[in-house]
């Protein structure tokens, strides 16, 4: 068979490496091109184009890469053509990825949906769009199954969430190993995560940074994408315990003590690793003036929109300040607040199902395509 998938941003990019994984599994002969990363070119297959030049941030910042994403489509829409697929899974990505679906579905291609777009916070609109363009779609949320088929009539497939798998995987390194060669000391260590995008990090990191100087007693590790190189993080790195580590999250992530994180899938995979943390966000002022007026949603991280609650703390914008991270960070250095949180994370896992979400998200695909 022939598989034609399509992921815009580092997340992606990991859960399209692990369906990839499973899609040779079960089919031998696969054929995969794709659009992606590294992970996803590690396991095989046809890189066309890279995330690094699809991932932008923003209502204002797409406006100002307009030309850029337009011609992205043309080339994908050519690329298409020339590969000519037995089905086309699209990863999220929604802006790029249903412009492509409808396409597609008017020259009768079968088209799958993997990691559903958000559209419970936003753009709910576009159920219309998949609806009429999306043959088959795959969702990762438990809450998402009753959204897609009580709300809009829509039957989805819960297939569990791939962060599981991905972190269950993931070899366990030696921690003395992993200090030792990273050249780090023996305070314990505070991740920062402040997203992919250049856009994101330049925003975050440096908030983020600000609070260094009062934990004397812990070093901070930045996490750094494997779509950036060090010279872009080296203007931040201004003081002695701050150090980077480049495309290793999930190693630093399972020697943290706590971590500050920039929100998205990172807040989630933060929780599964079972570290405490402080979600932070800022973004330009007009796009969040844009947001706030059409999201509505009561919580920005996953880990809490899935429990319904406030788990961990969200620092947005004017709050995503130094004083709010210093006295948040040190709240969740504490003992008996880390307690709490990790109890709520250990109910976190057990809503989002066990292992296998890549597994079953490949044998439901292959399973469709040899149906009559």
């Amino acid at each position: 068979m022939k598989y034609y998938i399509i992921a815009g941003e580092a997340s992606g990019d990991l859960h399209g490496s692990n369906l990839m994984k499973e899609l040779y599994k079960k089919d031998p002969m696969a054929n995969i091109q794709f659009w992606g990363g590294d992970l996803m070119q590690s396991v095989g297959g046809t890189l066309v184009k890279h995330y690094r030049e699809l991932a932008f941030m923003g209502f204002i910042e797409v406006i100002f890469n307009l030309k850029t994403i337009l011609n992205n489509i043309k080339i994908c829409k050519k690329d298409i053509l020339e590969f000519k697929p037995d089905v086309l899974i699209f990863i999220d990505y929604p802006g790029f990825n249903l412009r492509i679906a409808k396409w597609a579905k008017t020259l009768g291609m079968k088209t799958h949906y993997y990691i559903s777009p958000q559209i419970w916070a936003w753009k709910e609109s576009r159920i219309t769009d998949i609806k009429r363009d999306v043959d088959k779609m795959f969702v990762i949320l438990p809450f998402e199954k009753k959204f897609y088929e009580e709300k809009h009539n829509f039957p989805v497939e819960f297939v569990g969430h791939p962060l599981i798998d991905a972190i269950h995987y993931q070899p366990i390194v030696d921690p003395d190993l992993f200090i030792k060669e990273n050249l780090l000391n023996d305070k314990p260590i505070i991740a920062i995560l402040p997203g992919s995008r250049k856009q994101e990090i330049t925003k975050m990191l440096a908030v983020m940074l600000s609070v260094v100087k009062d934990f004397p007693d812990y070093q901070f590790v930045i996490a750094g994408a494997p779509s950036q190189d060090l010279s872009f993080y080296e203007n931040f790195i201004t003081q002695d315990n701050i150090k980077f580590i480049s495309n290793r999250t999930y190693d630093l992530l399972r020697n943290a003590t706590a971590a500050l994180v920039t929100s998205g899938t990172a807040t989630l995979e933060t929780a599964l690793f079972k570290v405490p943390e402080v979600v932070c966000y800022k973004g330009s002022w007009a796009s969040y003036q844009i947001a706030k007026r059409i999201i509505t949603l009561k919580y920005i991280s996953l880990v809490n929109l899935i429990m319904d609650e406030e788990v961990v703390t969200e620092l947005i914008q004017e709050d995503c300040n130094t004083k709010r991270i210093k006295v948040e960070l040190q709240k969740i250095l504490e003992p008996k607040n880390r307690s709490i949180l990790l109890e709520k994370y250990n109910l976190l896992e057990a809503k989002l199902g066990g292992n296998g979400a890549s597994e079953l998200t490949a044998a439901l695909i292959i399973k469709d395509l040899k149906s009559p």
